[in-house]
């Protein structure tokens, strides 16, 4: 049984419900962010992470900074793209909208490549976007959290490689990593960004990225400075590559206490294949995905290929909003999050279903907040046609 107190099992699209253990290590004892204990386990962190993305190529770097998944953004934008050059951005959701914003802050010409609500865009779209003017980066949202669409990374990646070799392929996994499968090296992938509060089980506050060789040579490349301080390569890459090698070095203080939960949640997921991590979530996913269909209710990714494995984006009946079925939900123990995609942000919920609230066979979460669905909408009116 569980140590938390008790509280309503949050199954919003992160943060998530985190197991006893992480948050035990959150309870770390204060130590020296220099000293060589808390070094060692920074470096069996980075050491995880490159388990975790599966990557096992030497040139390509692990990156751990104090923020949140945002900074990832920024880090892309301050030191793989200088002002005036070009990006294009595949445009799934709210997240996307972001990210473009995100580039143009840096002064970074974005075009996004947009798709209907609840679609990704086509191959044969995005290469002939590809062919109209050279990109420097190509960025997708692996799974947009806003309308829990699933972007396919591998033969995107091809097809970049193939189309226009020098692109660099940027994913957006602050949703998908832990939940969905990620071969970093296999799918030519030269940035991977996520966040430490969603599928990988720890709380939030650690902005996390896999950066290739090839993009670090890019970086190495540029022609003007890197147009951030605190999300700079120039002064993290040393700092990463000494905490690997288990060197004590210093640029700005981390978090030693959400290293130690992070250093948890990892050993955690690594404990068994990866393989069946991602098989319990697509299992999870499609029970829920059977369950939605069965109450007669529609997703915004209609399609099963764009639906995602760690949460799903639920229609509300016609005349029914998220004010009227999320305070309910909270009633019979679970939190759903409300819409966030602008055009459509009354008209649907998010149910997020990842880490240890599909992982723990002892946890109940997703078969409760399934009922709790049922009944919430009954509730309010709600008759399957």
């Amino acid at each position: 049984m569980s140590k938390q107190p008790p509280h309503p099992a949050l199954l919003i699209p992160g943060p998530i419900e985190f197991d006893d253990a992480v948050l035990d290590a959150m309870s770390h004892y204060s130590e020296s962010h220099v000293g060589q204990p808390f070094v060692n386990t920074f470096s069996e962190v980075l050491a995880m992470l490159r388990k975790l993305f599966q990557t096992t190529d030497p040139a390509s770097q692990p990156i751990v900074l104090s923020g949140s998944g945002t900074l990832g953004w920024d880090q892309v934008a301050a030191n793989l793209v200088e002002p005036g050059e070009e990006a294009l951005v595949l445009h799934t959701g709210y997240f996307a909208d972001s990210f473009a914003d995100c580039f143009e802050t840096y002064g970074v010409k974005a075009t996004q490549l947009k798709a209907p609500i609840g679609e990704r865009p086509q191959l044969d779209e995005i290469e002939e976007a590809l062919k109209e003017k050279k990109y420097k980066v190509l960025t997708v949202t692996h799974v947009d959290t806003s309308t829990g669409v699933l972007s396919e990374l591998k033969a995107l990646s091809e097809l970049v490689h193939k189309v226009s070799p020098e692109t660099l392929v940027v994913v957006d996994g602050v949703c998908s990593v832990g939940c969905e499968e990620i071969r970093f090296d296999d799918w030519g992938l030269d940035v991977v960004l996520t966040a430490s509060q969603k599928a990988i089980g720890c709380p939030a506050g650690l902005s996390i990225l896999m950066v290739s060789g090839r993009a670090i040579e890019v970086f190495k490349a540029r022609k003007t400075r890197p147009t951030s301080y605190f999300g700079s390569w120039k002064n993290w890459l040393p700092i990463m590559q000494n905490y690997e090698a288990k060197k004590p070095s210093y640029f700005a203080t981390p978090s030693p206490q959400l290293i130690h939960a992070l250093h948890t949640s990892l050993s955690q997921i690594l404990s068994r294949p990866l393989e069946q991590r991602f098989a319990d979530h697509r299992a999870t996913s499609q029970k829920i995905k059977k369950a939605i269909t069965e109450l007669g209710l529609k997703q915004l990714a209609s399609k099963p290929e764009n639906q995602a494995n760690g949460m799903t984006a639920i229609y509300l009946p016609e005349g029914i909003t998220p004010p009227q079925v999320l305070p309910s939900l909270m009633k019979k123990g679970v939190i759903f999050a409300g819409g966030l995609h602008k055009e459509i942000a009354t008209k649907y919920v998010r149910f997020g279903h990842m880490g240890v609230s599909v992982t723990d066979p002892r946890r109940s979460d997703i078969d409760t907040a399934i009922e709790a669905l049922k009944e919430g909408l009954i509730e309010v009116g709600y008759k399957k046609a």
